[in-house]
């Protein structure tokens, strides 16, 4: 049998070599099986060239047998998951221009119509509009998420621009939240934008969270980020929370609902004041807030399609400066005040 094998090897070596297609190197590999095949019906019992080749023929008709049915699976298994044309949506709510938006979402089998349809239906809040929140509220409108709310107390200065993308000069001024939702009906006018010109406290939280279906967090203050993260535990919801820093950046998504660590089980105790400071304070890299808030974007359209693995459970850290990534495992803490009774 070794000698089939190693015939077989230097078939497969021969077409690369060549350039064969993929499929006319496996012919040539199927032509070797039928003339093994051949040969022990053909030849007597006992002859050199049936030792050679495994001396019974059952063996091969198994071999054979085998590898069919794992083409078969196969072929079966890219079917089923093979996306739908967009003709197949054409009688859902998608207008035919909306078609020709998202054709490459609905080309990638991850997505397909009933991601991008998952994707118009979903209710995503975005908050702060600044450095993390720019990108991350253009990609999720260009993405086609149908309902975005985005909550910012802040008006737009000229300090904003070197990194807060989805501002313009000419905005200098503007409701930040309105500025954004300029641009994002501008990229995308097929999606709702819901802009909330105030700032995230405790006695609206509940209700403004709770109206969502995933919540993503580009503040810079840690009141924000604890106050945001218990509610979303308390309210089920799974939670995409970034953070930059002159060349660092980190994310996550905390859902202690679908098994993963909330933010309070990596995070029990804020920084003493000065530790970790703010952009205004150290400064940040103009690009790093694109690359982290797109990932977060990124995050939620795969959390909301099922594309794909998600952060949670792990947090991705990534140095701008030295051009490293490093994904670190982060688990539950049985003992964490906010998610520690969560079973």
């Amino acid at each position: 049998m070794t000698l089939v094998f190693l015939l077989a090897a230097a078939l497969w070596g021969l077409g690369v070599g060549l350039k064969v297609p993929h499929r006319l190197r496996w012919g040539m590999i199927g032509g070797l099986w039928l003339a093994v095949i051949g040969l022990h019906l053909v030849l007597p019992v006992g002859h050199s060239l049936r030792l050679a080749t495994g001396a019974d023929a059952r063996v091969w008709a198994v071999i054979g047998g085998v590898a069919a049915l794992i083409f078969g699976y196969r072929k079966l298994l890219g079917m089923l998951r093979k996306p739908p044309l967009p003709v197949a949506l054409s009688g859902s709510s998608f207008r035919p221009a909306e078609l020709n938006r998202y054709a490459r979402h609905i080309l990638l089998r991850e997505i397909g119509g009933p991601g991008q349809r998952r994707l118009k239906e979903a209710r995503v809040l975005v908050i702060g509009a600044g450095g993390l929140g720019s990108p991350a509220l253009l990609y999720l409108a260009a993405s086609g998420v149908g309902t975005i709310g985005v909550i910012d107390d802040d008006v737009v200065e000229g300090s904003n621009l070197q990194r807060q993308i989805i501002h313009t000069d000419q905005r200098i001024g503007m409701a930040k939240v309105h500025s954004a939702a300029v641009a994002m009906t501008a990229l995308n006018p097929f999606i709702t934008v819901r802009p909330y010109q105030r700032r995230l406290t405790e006695d609206i939280a509940g209700d403004l969270i709770g109206d969502y279906d995933v919540i993503l967090d580009g503040t810079d203050n840690f009141d924000t980020r604890y106050l945001v993260n218990r509610v979303c535990v308390a309210l089920g919801k799974p939670l995409i929370s970034a953070a930059i820093t002159q060349w660092e950046g980190q994310i996550s998504l905390y859902h202690p609902a679908g098994g993963s660590p909330c933010y309070d089980c990596i995070f029990p105790v804020r920084p003493a004041p000065g530790m970790v400071p703010t952009c205004a304070e150290a400064g940040v890299v103009s690009p790093l807030p694109g690359v982290i808030g797109s990932m977060m974007a990124l995050e939620a359209v795969k959390h909301i399609t099922g594309a794909g693995q998600g952060l949670a459970g792990r947090l991705l850290i990534y140095d701008a400066l030295h051009a490293d990534s490093r994904v670190i495992v982060i688990k539950r803490r049985a003992e964490c005040a906010v998610c520690g009774a969560e079973t």
